[in-house]
């Protein structure tokens, strides 16, 4: 699957609060403006400072956006931080479309109360959904980058090999977002995952 860059495309960013899916729309909302796109980013809903689902939107398009919206099965791509949160995220993908997903796993609070059980397979029924799946230990690789909360720039990585975006784009637009602190490891983490 590539995402078609002379129309654009339709991303959806899913995760878990403090996982850094505000930042990955930046970085990918910035990367197409930089790549001559119209670019609208909204942050769908989320409770990003208690650890809930986070759901943002990036969409771009040489013709012009008018919405920031995505409707159910118009997303060219999920990045999704988390196995639960790219399975919450499955209607939102169009046929054929592309699932990136970290394998991490983080147990909402009800699967933490009792109240609820962690799906088991999910996986597997992604890999079942008439979708491209790619998944990644996110969070190993970018341990292994230097800094663990460089797991959503290992997404974003990832996710860069299949937009037909040039990669020096990317690479100098994650120079410009991350803060100086996090630059290093945060390109290495971006540069393994773009050569995998």
């Amino acid at each position: 699957m590539m995402v078609d860059v002379k129309k654009g495309g339709n991303i959806v960013i899913s995760g878990v609060g403090g996982q850094g899916t505000l930042l990955a729309s930046r970085i990918i909302g910035q990367a197409a403006l930089a790549a001559g796109f119209d670019v609208k980013v909204s942050e769908v809903h989320g409770m990003s400072q208690r650890g809930g689902s986070v759901v943002t939107y990036v969409r771009y398009s040489a013709d012009g956006i008018c919405s920031p919206v995505i409707a159910d099965g118009c997303a060219d791509a999920v990045l999704a931080f988390e196995l639960l949160e790219g399975y919450r995220s499955l209607p939102c993908l169009k046929k054929g479309g592309l699932m990136i997903v970290n394998e991490q796993r983080i147990d909402p609070s009800g699967v933490m109360s009792g109240a609820e059980t962690y799906p088991g397979s999910i996986a597997e029924k992604l890999s079942l959904a008439g979708v491209k799946v790619v998944t990644a230990d996110a969070t190993a690789l970018a341990i292994e980058s230097g800094d663990a909360r460089a797991a959503n720039v290992v997404l974003i990585g990832i996710f860069a090999a299949y937009s037909g975006i040039a990669a020096d784009v990317w690479i100098d637009t994650v120079k410009k977002t991350v803060p100086p602190k996090a630059l290093d490891a945060n390109l290495r983490a971006f540069e393994t995952a773009m050569r995998r």
